[in-house]
């Protein structure tokens, strides 16, 4: 599974043009689902994502987490985080797991995460469009292998 996360002050998912799901200050992150992935791997990357420490302490250091700022959480599902595109122009989405794989390891990622904090999800399988106010330079890209 590979995640990349951005710290937000707000983001606003659409799914199919309507308004679909929204989260405060927080963390929008998108999870894509690898055809090597096992569902053992959604525990191990909703654990990290619950404890990543991107947030700002009082001396403007990365020191806190989403639970330390009372934070959100958006999880949208992202195939194309295994699209490729070394040696061509047109990404190939060969090593993304096919929908009936990946869907039940994300539902079982939100399921953790929902569990501890505050979350919003996308819609699977649908045309998502996302408004967010990014919080800082705030992006970090994680694969649990």
């Amino acid at each position: 599974m590979k995640i990349v996360v951005q710290k937000v002050k707000k983001a606003v998912l659409y799914s199919n043009g309507e308004k679909y799901s929204e989260i405060g200050n927080g963390m929008l992150v998108l999870l894509g689902v690898s055809v090597d992935d096992k569902i053992q791997n959604a525990k191990k990357i909703a654990d990290k994502i619950l404890k990543l420490r991107i947030f700002d302490d009082e001396n403007g250091k990365t020191n806190k987490s989403i639970f330390d700022i009372k934070g959100e959480i958006m999880l949208v599902s992202n195939f194309t985080l295994y699209g490729n595109v070394k040696g061509t122009n047109r990404p190939d989405f060969i090593r993304a797991a096919r929908p009936e794989v990946a869907e039940p390891m994300y539902e079982e990622v939100l399921k953790i995460l929902h569990e501890q904090v505050k979350t919003a999800s996308g819609a699977f399988r649908t045309y998502m469009e996302i408004e967010m106010v990014a919080d800082g330079p705030g992006t970090y890209i994680y694969e649990e292998i």
